[in-house]
């Protein structure tokens, strides 16, 4: 299965990025344990979990035509500021297989129980420059985050057992008052 598809605006992260953001873009280990690292209190806010349409690109990626999807989407928050928005989607048969602990994660940070299977493997990372077109621009501004330029955001499959779970994390404005 191909992670960057021609046409596909999501890039491997290069160049092309802002300079603030690059460790961000680019680093592939858990991105809660490196917020965690850079704050003195760390939360999951959850805004929603259910049935969704897939995106074109998205169900290119999971291999599933047009079907639905359960989508999850939260906010990570460092000293109480939201700084990332996490849109995570997985093919609605694999909830009941492979994927199951994904329907139940609350509020615990889906993060901590990829990176803590050894049988999950991930992509590369993609990144891209997200602007008002965009969905997930969108949904973040429905959060009434004050935003008042492009967004940066970046995503990675994760598979098991040959099944893949999409995770698209989208830089907040706040995450620079983070240490890079």
């Amino acid at each position: 299965m191909s992670f960057h598809r021609a046409g596909d605006a999501w890039r491997s992260p290069a160049l092309f990025m802002p300079a603030a953001l690059r460790g961000w873009l680019t680093d592939p280990h858990s991105l809660t344990s490196r917020i965690r690292a850079r704050c003195r209190h760390f939360a999951v806010q959850p805004l929603r979990t259910g049935r969704a349409a897939l995106a074109a690109d998205e169900a290119c990626l999971l291999g599933s035509g047009r079907a639905q999807a359960l989508s999850r989407e939260v906010l990570l928050h460092a000293d109480g500021v939201p700084v990332v928005f996490a849109h995570s989607v997985v093919n609605m048969r694999d909830v009941r297989g492979v994927w199951h602990m994904f329907a139940g994660v609350g509020t615990r940070p889906l993060g901590a129980l990829l990176f803590a299977d050894a049988r999950i493997a991930r992509s590369p990372l993609a990144a891209r420059r997200l602007d008002a077109r965009h969905p997930l621009y969108r949904r973040v501004l429905a959060e009434g985050i004050a935003v008042s330029g492009p967004l940066w955001a970046r995503r990675s499959l994760f598979v098991r057992r040959g099944r893949p779970l999409l995770v698209t994390e989208v830089f907040l404005p706040a995450i620079s008052e983070l240490a890079p």
